[in-house]
């Protein structure tokens, strides 16, 4: 199979990504407590980054889930290493809240519980869509 034999446009994982882009922005803007910006936000990150790669490929769940979270382990080891200020951008808002700016081992744990509940969904989901076959 080739890569564009998975590419299938879905609108309901584009809803869920432009919901949860815009939730993950009114946390950013509006949200500045311990748990909810932190934790929160950083799980709901990985769902969005999830429905968004959904949106466009029809990958199955669990590789897509794996990719995502390897994904995100990266961002946050790019965060270790401080690479917003290695390539200048320490003063950029924008870049400073979609890269991030620390890293914390609970992000990790955050992203592991984000992935878990992303499978757990989508078990729910098949096993309901072939109980109405």
């Amino acid at each position: 199979m080739h890569l564009r034999d998975y590419f299938k446009f879905n609108f309901t994982y584009f809803a869920l990504t432009i919901i949860l882009f815009i939730v993950e922005i009114l946390i950013a803007i509006y949200v500045h407590d311990q748990i909810v910006r932190p934790y929160v936000g950083d799980l709901l990150v990985v769902i969005l980054i999830y429905c968004f790669v959904k949106t466009f490929f029809d990958f199955p769940v669990v590789p897509t889930s794996i990719f995502v979270l390897i994904f995100s382990f990266l961002v946050e080891t790019l965060q270790y290493f401080n690479f917003i200020e290695f390539v200048g951008l320490e003063k950029s808002n924008i870049a400073r809240v979609v890269m991030g700016t620390s890293f914390e081992w609970i992000d990790i744990v955050t992203y592991i519980v984000g992935i878990v509940i992303i499978i757990t969904i989508e078990k729910l989901i098949t096993k309901w869509q072939l109980k109405m076959k």
